[in-house]
């Protein structure tokens, strides 16, 4: 009787059915491209490894090289959470303006700009900005500007307001763009590679004046770099654990040997004792700020 049949066991050994798959037809090419952007996607937001070797590095041919370096396609938010970039910075989208350092008279024009090109005027800066407009060649260190600056903004002259006005349309930015450190933070965004402060740490110690702490550890965070709450111990064992690199620094700088570092306000009376050892150095609040604004690490002096 089929009722009284004992149940076949299938072996360990016993190979199974292959599944069934659909013969390759036209779209079988589509499936596999599919497939190759999803992964491309994956190793563009991949961070760089404990040796400071992004994915790029290991890519065997020119082809995928060239393919790990293009600047992500605008996808959906559903397809693309992984990217550093938003939707709102790529060209074409929605266009974010902030003023810093502007007189009242700019920044009235700078309302009026925003009211032609559609887009949005804020008063504080967020991570939807895509527009810094500065005065002139002469460069501020202001707070709106640093953050600019270290979230890939485009930084313009203030001729590019007028310009845009004049014309009743948008002008493209390049021409009027901050050269050296505002072009290269743009540039590391658009090829979505760490920020500037990726693999560093840092302790603030002591009272600051000219930047505020609040606003130097808010540029810590928007470069990517962390907070240390404890001044670090070049001879702790938890310091000697971290294993992180600092990617922007180049391998012939001092930067290469630290990644934790003790910022103190050097225009203060008061200057603590110089740190210089293994991974911990002690540096300059001006330091800091000059590597925000070259987007740079910068080489510390002896």
């Amino acid at each position: 009787m089929p009722g009284n049949r004992p149940p076949k066991v299938r072996s360990g050994n016993e190979p199974r059915p292959a599944p069934a798959t659909e013969s390759a037809g036209p779209g079988a090419w589509a499936h596999s491209r599919a497939a190759l952007d999803r992964l491309e996607r994956l190793l563009r937001c991949s961070r760089c490894n404990i040796f400071g070797l992004r994915p790029v590095d290991y890519a065997d041919s020119e082809n995928m090289k060239s393919l790990l370096l293009l600047p992500e396609k605008n996808e959906s938010s559903s397809t693309s959470r992984c990217s550093v970039m938003s939707t709102g910075q790529h060209r074409g989208g929605p266009r974010v303006l902030i003023g810093s350092g502007l007189s009242s008279e700019q920044q009235k024009m700078l309302s009026e700009l925003a009211a032609v090109l559609k887009a949005k005027k804020c008063t504080e800066f967020d991570s939807t900005v895509t527009h810094v407009i500065v005065p002139g060649d002469t460069i501020q260190s202001t707070l709106k500007y640093m953050l600019g600056i270290l979230n890939g903004c485009w930084i313009l002259k203030f001729e590019w307001v007028k310009v845009c006005l004049q014309r009743k349309e948008y002008e493209q930015e390049e021409k009027y763009e901050i050269p050296e450190g505002p072009q290269r933070a743009r540039l590391n965004r658009e090829q979505l590679l760490p920020k500037l402060f990726d693999g560093c740490y840092f302790y603030f110690g002591g009272t600051f004046k000219h930047h505020p702490k609040d606003n130097l550890i808010k540029l810590v965070t928007a470069a990517g770099g962390q907070i240390l709450s404890r001044k670090p111990k070049p001879d702790s064992d938890v310091t000697q654990t971290i294993n992180t690199v600092a990617y922007h620094a180049k391998p012939d700088s001092d930067q290469r040997l630290c990644t934790q570092y003790i910022i103190y306000e050097d225009l203060s009376n008061h200057r603590p004792e110089k740190v210089r050892q293994g991974k911990v150095w002690m540096a300059p609040s001006s330091w800091f700020i000059d590597c925000v604004m070259s987007f740079e690490l910068l080489p510390l002096d002896s």
